[in-house]
């Protein structure tokens, strides 16, 4: 079974005359363990597809599942999705958005007792995230004190908090050189490969897709994948 299932979801802004839509009838299935690459120049819908999956701003029209949980269905499901984003998924973003006055650990663990973790489970937890990361040494770090790919880093540690099913990672390396980029893109694999999430990350640089199982492109809100032309509008 598919960790994400989205079939025929399409964003449209505005009404009428005025009405565009930002995003095609798409649809998408991503496994276990996959690692996807959604390529495509500003504009071109991939943060607008990144969204509707998360239902962060839920889509026009189509269904959305994420591990086997029907969340839309032309509408709203009745599903908590503010609880199942929590419980399932998990967010990267081009800036980190840590918490300036907290430590690497703390941001981590914050994440973690929202989750419902007591004190010092989190704490436990939100180390060894931080170690599997390669971090843990900076741990008790406010983020000023560390480096854009050191904050990245303590970034996805959070992210991974929840034990998401689903990664979803919005441009996790522009703000990265290209070296710390790389590495950025390699821990991505990783995670993909022994946490076995389903990963889906937003990227315009060519460079950083190297190791995808799955390359798809957006044009003008239209999916496609692996060079092929996309589809046209339904």
């Amino acid at each position: 079974m598919a960790v994400l299932e989205i079939r025929g979801v399409s964003q449209t802004f505005g009404q009428g005359d005025t009405a565009v839509q930002a995003l095609k009838p798409t649809d998408l299935s991503v496994e276990a363990g996959e690692l996807v690459a959604l390529l495509g120049p500003s504009g071109s819908g991939k943060s607008t597809l990144l969204l509707a999956i998360s239902l962060i701003q839920p889509p026009t029209t189509g269904r959305i599942a994420i591990d086997g949980q029907v969340l839309h269905d032309e509408g709203p499901t009745g599903v908590d999705i503010r609880a199942f984003r929590r419980r399932k998924v998990g967010f990267i973003f081009q800036q980190h958005n840590l918490i300036p006055f907290l430590t690497a650990r703390e941001n981590v663990l914050l994440m973690l007792e929202l989750n419902g973790a007591g004190r010092r489970e989190a704490s436990r937890k939100a180390q060894e995230l931080l170690d599997y990361l390669e971090i843990g040494h900076r741990a008790d770090d406010l983020p000023a004190r560390l480096s854009g790919g050191e904050q990245q880093r303590v970034a996805i540690a959070r992210a991974l908090a929840n034990d998401p099913v689903l990664v979803l990672a919005d441009e996790p390396t522009a703000a990265l050189d290209t070296g710390r980029g790389m590495k950025a893109m390699a821990m991505l694999r990783r995670i993909a490969r022994e946490r076995r999430s389903a990963v889906i990350t937003v990227t315009h640089d060519h460079r950083m897709i190297e190791g995808f199982d799955t390359v798809y492109h957006l044009d003008d809100g239209k999916l496609g994948r692996d060079g092929a032309p996309a589809p046209a509008a339904h």
